[in-house]
């Protein structure tokens, strides 16, 4: 029996070559889009899943408050609390700090290298982290001050074949370091991202002692390992009295802060605070594109629900003539079951051939590193075979109920008739599908015009024709005189414009984060916390801060020093009205007193998607950090070369590594293209899978009405009069779709937005551009059937059966 339902199914597939095709290739879209999405969704919520303890495993974030205002949400903050929880509250097991020690020049007899994740680690890091020590002590390899573990990377790079364990590495032409161990490179998905890993004893001992009681000093990351059942609501609330006693040697200051749990494997979607480890992730966007793989995988199964009925009216004798011979109605069921089921396992090879052929493009767009091992991936063909058996059950099973319902004795007459359910059902259907496709479209269309619109606002610097060059690092006698001496001789150039170091470039968050700064002799509760941005003298001119009121800084003010220039948010947070009454007015900040000189207009330092940051700019002309250097657009490489030249001669042992400040400033919109990008192709594609839908039901209703248009076309009908009869319907089933989907779609992208701080107006163009959109295409796929059923011979028509 099994044999000859093949055989029957094998015979309609080959027989119907046109509705085969189109059934296959609009599955075979719907399963690769679908599998591809997943395989994203997959990789984002994967993140520190391989965490052994991650059940256990909670990072402190820390909420600042100044006078009971919010100032600052931050993932790394203070170094006290950790130290303190640990010591006070027995259901911790165990903890551990991190805390950034900047890029970090390494050499090894000839060997010398760079490391950017370079970072103060506590001894439990391994006990509490599944990450893999390939060489040394996981108890011991952080122990000691002057220690140090190294990625794998590092290792090779540094040491080639040799074994590093044991071995000194000199950082800054001058310290020694003791390799302990030897870690496997993290993987891709883990929300940090370290290479050299220096034990916390040389930062606590060595570099800072005391840091470890410091409650208003930030920059540490905590994380805890909680004891098995510990609830981490009930420990959050044993740390108010800790905090609070903490607190309260500084009263005076105004300042306070609130501590939270989060857990590990929350971090990467659901987190984006000050001094994150690295950018994470979204999880609306990604729970958003699992919501386009359903829909697209719907609408494909949709499609074969409206086709094989459509279809079915061609099938109607055979289901008769089965039933007249004795076929049970089961019977029937089956072999409609295992055509779909054949149909599916026909798509779904096919669909693996398109992820084949397509992976490395999704890969390269969605940014992801994925590559054909994802077919070694159990979970990819569980989830293949789950899509498989669902798809044939929900595409077969309502085709099945309908065409194993016919009546033998009507098919027989002729006298079938479609119901008038089916045809609402079959209509509803398609309603879903092009309201899913107008949804997407919308969302689609909203995201590119936030992108557009961040990349066109004006930042309110000048940021053009600028190269970032990283800090010198190896360690050098009178810094500051060659810094000087390098600037002096570049700009003898005429290809250079101008240069300027600072604390930070924009594109970049400002790390130094000040609190208690107030009036000059004001109450020390009136203190307010402010980011801080230190420059040379030609910092606020090098980037064309707008000025409101005073002066910027200059070489020709010898006192500038002890000089202040706010922004706009900065003198409002003081307590200013109007830039012109902030100028000459004094402030105290961390025991000293300021004079501010100047006000510029706000500006964005960073994305739009964060607010205005209210700014303190000081003077601070020996500065040792980010170099910014105006060039000219003409012979760029040769310029290039004569700074690489310069840089060498005064900077021997650093490398000349830089970057231009407009590519690397809309590097922050990276993800939101990539989810444009991923968000706008599969939009495509349900809307392409959507039309073949649109088709299999215009193709059903052609059949439905082949007399009906043969008789009008008798009686005078012309063939403008048939296509509009034809159009109406499918023009309402649109009309429909737009009115459902539109108010989803406001409240979704309304939503989405509000994520950011600068963000466009909703027009009203985001709704009817998509409309417009989607009917043309539905228009147009109408049109393909309609026009050949109006010009069809009347004849020929009442004929048909």
């Amino acid at each position: 029996m099994l044999k000859n339902y093949l055989l029957v199914a094998f015979r309609n597939l080959t027989k119907n070559k046109a509705f085969s095709f189109i059934n296959i290739v609009g599955l075979a879209i719907g399963m690769a889009a679908c599998l591809l999405i997943l395989q994203y969704v997959t990789f984002e919520l994967s993140f520190d899943n391989f965490q052994a303890k991650k059940d256990r495993i909670y990072r402190i974030n820390q909420d600042r408050f100044n006078n009971g205002k919010l100032s600052t949400r931050w993932a790394g903050g203070a170094f006290a609390p950790g130290t303190e929880f640990k010591n006070d509250l027995p259901e911790i097991e165990d903890m551990v700090k991190l805390s950034p020690a900047g890029d970090i020049l390494l050499s090894y007899k000839d060997q010398k290298m760079t490391v950017a994740n370079n970072y103060f680690v506590g001894n439990s890091f391994f006990n509490i982290f599944s990450y893999k020590l390939l060489r040394g002590d996981p108890k011991t390899a952080l122990a000691e001050p002057n220690t140090v573990v190294i990625s794998s990377s590092v290792a090779k790079k540094l040491f080639h074949n040799q074994d590093p364990v044991g071995q000194n590495i000199i950082i800054y032409n001058d310290k020694g370091m003791k390799v302990t161990g030897v870690m496997e490179d993290m993987p891709e998905n883990t929300h940090m991202r370290l290479d050299f890993l220096q034990s916390w004893a040389t930062l606590s001992k060595i570099y800072a002692p005391g840091i470890d009681n410091q409650w208003m000093n930030d920059g540490c990351t905590t994380y805890l390992l909680l004891r098995p059942g510990v609830n981490p609501k009930v420990l959050e609330a044993k740390f108010i009295p800790i905090v609070k006693k903490a607190y309260d040697k500084y009263k005076g200051s105004g300042e306070s802060g609130i501590y939270t749990l989060q857990p590990v494997g929350s971090i990467h979607l659901y987190s984006n605070l000050m001094f994150e480890l690295q950018p994470n992730g979204d999880g609306n966007s990604v729970y958003l594109l699992l919501g386009i793989a359903i829909f697209v995988i719907i609408i494909a199964w949709i499609n074969y629900i409206n086709l094989a009925t459509g279809k079915g009216i061609g099938r109607a004798k055979e289901v008769g003539v089965r039933k007249t011979l004795g076929s049970a109605k089961q019977q029937l069921i089956v072999q409609f079951m295992l055509e779909a089921g054949l149909l599916n396992l026909l798509a779904l090879l096919l669909a693996v051939i398109l992820i084949i052929v397509f992976l490395p493009v999704f890969a390269n767009i969605s940014g992801l590193h994925i590559s054909f091992s994802l077919f070694l991936n159990p979970v990819f063909w569980i989830t293949t075979a789950g899509i498989l058996l669902a798809g044939s059950f929900f595409s077969g099973f309502y085709p099945a109920m309908v065409l194993s319902s016919f009546k033998p004795v009507e098919v027989m007459k002729g006298k079938l008739s479609a119901s008038p359910r089916g045809i609402i059902l079959r209509k509803g259907m398609v309603v879903f599908q092009f309201a899913a496709s107008i949804f997407l479209l919308i969302g689609s269309l909203t995201v590119f015009r936030q992108i557009q619109y961040m990349q066109n606002q004006s930042l309110g610097i000048n940021i053009d024709q600028t190269i970032v060059v990283k800090p010198p690092i190896a360690k050098i006698d009178s810094f500051y005189r060659n810094m000087k001496a390098f600037k002096n001789n570049i700009l003898t150039n005429p290809a250079i414009k101008g240069m300027t170091v600072s604390t930070t470039v924009p594109g970049e968050p400002v790390s130094w984060n000040a609190g208690g700064i107030k009036p000059h002799g004001a109450d020390q509760s009136q203190g307010k916390q402010y980011r801080v941005i230190g420059g040379d003298q030609e910092y606020l001119t090098f980037y064309d801060m707008k000025l409101l009121a005073g002066r910027r800084f200059s070489p020709e003010f010898t006192t500038d020093t002890a000089s202040v220039v706010f922004n706009e948010k900065a003198i409002h947070q003081m307590g200013f009205d109007k830039p012109e009454q902030a100028i000459g007015k004094q402030i105290d900040f961390w025991g000293k007193t300021y004079t501010i000189v100047g006000v510029v207009e706000n500006f964005h330092q960073q994305s739009l998607r964060d607010d205005y940051d209210a700014l303190i700019f000081r003077c601070i002309p020996d500065l040792r950090n980010q170099v910014s250097i105006k060039i000219s657009t003409a012979n760029i490489q040769q310029t290039l070369a004569g700074l690489k030249a310069d840089w060498k001669t005064y900077f021997p042992n650093d490398q000349f590594d830089y970057f231009f400040l407009d590519e690397h400033f809309n590097k922050q919109y990276q993800a939101d293209k990539r989810f444009g990008q991923v968000f706008g192709i599969f939009t495509f594609i349900a809307i392409f899978v959507a039309c073949l839908g649109l088709f299999g039901l215009v193709s059903y209703t052609i059949v439905q009405r082949t007399k009906e248009i043969g008789i009008r076309k008798v009686l005078g009908a012309t063939v403008s009069n048939i296509l509009q009869l034809l159009y109406k319907d499918f023009a309402v089933l649109v009309v429909v779709a737009f009115v459902v989907s539109a108010p989803l779609a406001w409240y979704a992208i309304n939503k989405w937005l509000q994520t950011y701080s600068f963000r466009l107006s909703i027009s009203w163009l985001l709704f009817v551009i998509p409309f417009i959109v989607v009917f043309i295409i539905a228009f147009v796929t109408v049109s393909l059937l309609t026009v050949k059923a109006a010009l069809m011979n009347p004849v020929k028509s009442l004929k048909t059966e």
